[in-house]
């Protein structure tokens, strides 16, 4: 490195650059369905068989696929089941929040390696750009050097227009507003030379549950996020579509009706700021939502209506977003403790029976399995998604 930044990187990544499109077909079977032989994949992908050795023998020799125990079959020679090596393929993840900033590493199944956080009142960009740049410096001081050859970029995942959520005045307001003009690339490239990849937050949490969670039951569904604001994300024939302007699946900005039938989004009725604003009230310290490891356990007199108004106003948006697409299922996640989040899904469920579901075929509604660090993840797999897998898995799940 050249005064504290990453250049010039020479592992197995960047040296082998960008896959072709069989070797992304083959690395994204391989991630979304686990470990098979060639012999497997040969049949599932319509490539001969002499074609899948050869780039089963590169993907290896690169580094990106490893070995399984032989298995024996009844009769011929056993059979070797490749997966992808977890140590392959090593990116960042930042998840820049409305309390808080993530830095994680994460490898090539999606496992975080480290991880550091920060809270805060507010994310101002100086205090997010001044974590992230001592961050990487700090844990770049801990990696091995064939670790850090192995990283492919850096995923940032943001709000969606982040400069326009925030009640502060004065100069700290006028801060805040340089969000509208601040260059993630520009910004990042002060203290690293790694590709810089954003996308919104809630999208990132939905690539997170796809490609590492229950998204892989799923060929069609809809995915909200419940963080201080809640988000979403959208995933058609097994791909998350993120749409032309990147804003497909902005569940949060879903018309809903307030107490008064005045015109409301759903970000204003089913996100965890409202909890926090309860607790405000009663004089409680509202950091307590946001301490890790999470433990909601004393807050039940609040986060029990708290859970009653949010999955009714997600109730009636599951059945909204159907009615437009008629989606498999709806998953619901979000930044809280596994506890709330079944609970939360339960009760969706008993508030969808109510509902006026004429003309619909009310969806099938689950639990997200990745949780808090959903956005981190999402964020971390969004360089590999772009280097390493196909842009659609389309068909993947018919082979």
């Amino acid at each position: 490195m050249d005064g504290g930044k990453i250049r010039n990187l020479s592992g197995g990544v960047n040296q082998s650059g960008l896959r072709d499109h069989n070797e992304r077909l083959l690395l994204s079977m391989l991630q979304r369905q686990g470990a098979m032989p060639g012999s497997d994949i040969a049949r599932r992908t319509g490539l001969s068989a002499p074609t899948v050795s050869t780039i089963l023998r590169k993907l290896e020799k690169d580094g990106f696929l490893k070995r399984g125990e032989p298995v024996r079959g009844k009769v011929g020679k056993p059979s070797i089941p490749m997966n992808l090596n977890a140590d392959g393929v090593l990116s960042f993840g930042v998840k820049i929040g409305r309390r808080g900033v993530d830095l994680l590493l994460s490898d090539f199944n999606g496992n975080i390696r480290l991880q550091d956080q920060m809270t805060y009142d507010y994310p101002l960009p100086e205090t997010v750009f001044g974590f992230l740049e001592k961050s990487l410096a700090s844990t770049l001081g801990v990696m091995e050097t064939d670790a850090i050859n192995r990283l492919c970029g850096i995923g940032i995942a943001t709000p969606f227009e982040l400069w326009k959520w925030n009640d502060l005045v004065g100069a700290a307001a006028q801060k805040f507003q340089s969000w509208r003009d601040i260059d993630f690339d520009r910004e990042i490239s002060r203290f690293s030379d790694l590709p810089v990849f954003v996308v919104n937050d809630a999208t990132a949490a939905c690539r997170a549950e796809h490609l590492y969670g229950r998204g892989k039951e799923f060929r069609d569904y809809a995915y909200f996020f419940i963080g201080s604001f809640v988000g979403g994300g959208i995933v058609m024939n097994n791909t998350v579509f993120e749409g032309n302007q990147g804003n497909a699946g902005a569940l949060g900005a879903m018309r809903t009706t307030g107490p008064l039938g005045e015109s409301r989004q759903l970000v204003d009725v089913a996100s965890i700021h409202l909890l926090e604003a309860r607790l405000i009230e009663a004089g409680l310290d509202p950091d307590i939502l946001w301490q890790q490891p999470q433990d909601w356990s004393a807050l039940s007199r609040y986060v029990d209506p708290w859970l009653g108004e949010t999955a009714q106003e997600l109730a009636k948006a599951s059945l909204s977003i159907c009615s437009v697409v008629d989606f498999e299922a709806i998953l619901i996640d979000g930044a809280f403790p596994a506890s709330i989040r079944e609970e939360l899904v339960d009760r969706v469920k008993r508030y969808l029976v109510n509902q006026d579901t004429r003309g619909l075929i009310a969806p099938q509604i689950e639990t997200g399995s990745i949780g808090e660090n959903a956005r981190g993840i999402g964020a971390a797999s969004t360089p590999v998604f772009s280097q390493f897998f196909l842009n659609t898995n389309a068909g993947l799940s018919a082979m």
